[in-house]
C-alpha cells in the first residue's frame, strides 16, 4: 500500500502539465486516459480488470454528467431576477430528486462493479478517484494563482 501512495503524487502532478512544466489543455479523451492510467495504477488493476471496469465506469460518468447538467441548468435559471418563489421550490425539488437519482445510479453500477472487481479493489478505485480529482483541482488552483496580478494566492498563516 505504501508503494502505491508513493507513485500517486508524481503521476497526478503531471496530469495537466507538459514535460516543460507549462499548463496544457486536455481533451475529454486525454483526461479520461490519464484518469484511467492513474486509477489503474493506484488500485493495482490488471489489464483485464481495467478493460472490463472502465467501460462501465465511463458509462456511469456519462450518465452522471447528464443528471448533473440538469442541476447546472437549474442553478443558472435560478440566477434570473424574475424567478418566482414557486419556481425556486420546483427547482429545489428537482435538484434533490436528481441527487437521489445519481446515488441510485452509483448503487446500480456498484452492483456491476462487484462482478468485476474485489471489494478491496472497488474501495481502492474510489480512493484513487478522489485523489485524482483532488490533484487535478490542486494543480488547477496553483495555475490560476500563478502570474495573475492581484491574486497572490492564499495568504500564509502567521504563528
Amino acid at each position: 500500500m505504501v508503494a502505491l501512495c508513493a507513485t500517486e503524487s508524481a503521476a497526478a502532478c503531471s496530469l495537466c502539465h507538459g514535460s516543460d512544466g507549462t499548463q496544457q489543455r486536455l481533451t475529454p479523451e486525454e483526461f479520461r486516459a490519464k484518469q484511467r492510467e492513474f486509477i489503474t495504477q493506484c488500485a493495482s488493476l490488471t489489464p483485464e480488470e481495467a478493460d472490463a471496469f472502465f467501460s462501465l465506469y465511463f458509462e456511469l460518468q456519462d450518465r452522471k454528467k447528464e443528471l448533473n447538467d440538469v442541476v447546472l441548468k437549474l442553478m443558472k435559471r435560478g440566477e434570473r431576477a424574475e424567478t418566482t418563489e414557486k419556481q425556486y421550490e420546483e427547482m429545489m425539488e428537482t435538484m434533490y430528486d436528481t441527487r437521489i437519482a445519481v446515488d441510485r445510479l452509483e448503487k446500480t453500477y456498484y452492483e456491476k462493479f462487484k462482478k468485476i472487481l474485489s471489494f478491496k479493489k472497488i474501495f481502492m478505485v474510489q480512493r484513487a478517484e478522489m485523489r485524482f480529482h483532488r490533484e487535478v483541482l490542486k494543480n488547477f488552483g496553483q495555475k490560476n494563482r500563478q502570474g495573475k496580478p492581484g491574486n497572490p494566492g492564499r495568504p500564509k498563516k502567521e504563528k
